[in-house]
């Protein structure tokens, strides 16, 4: 079982590069690419407020649940 971060998806369906959401989100460029590549062990509610805000999308658009 796993979470998978679809991060990359929504960025690519609003048009925003990751400078861009690491700015408005207020984290670092590496801080969101080790997001968007699933190997961050856990999220910040507030940092996952920000992305969905920032986005425009729900928690469930930025996280899957998923059964190996």
């Amino acid at each position: 079982m796993e979470i998978r971060v679809n991060l990359d998806v929504m960025m690519a369906r609003r048009k925003i590069s990751g400078g861009e959401l690491a700015e408005r989100v207020g984290i670092t460029p590496a801080n969101l690419s080790v997001l968007k590549t699933g190997k961050a062990k856990a999220i910040r509610f507030s940092t996952l407020m920000a992305l969905c805000h920032a986005l425009e999308c729900q928690p469930g658009d930025l996280l899957e649940f998923v059964e190996d």
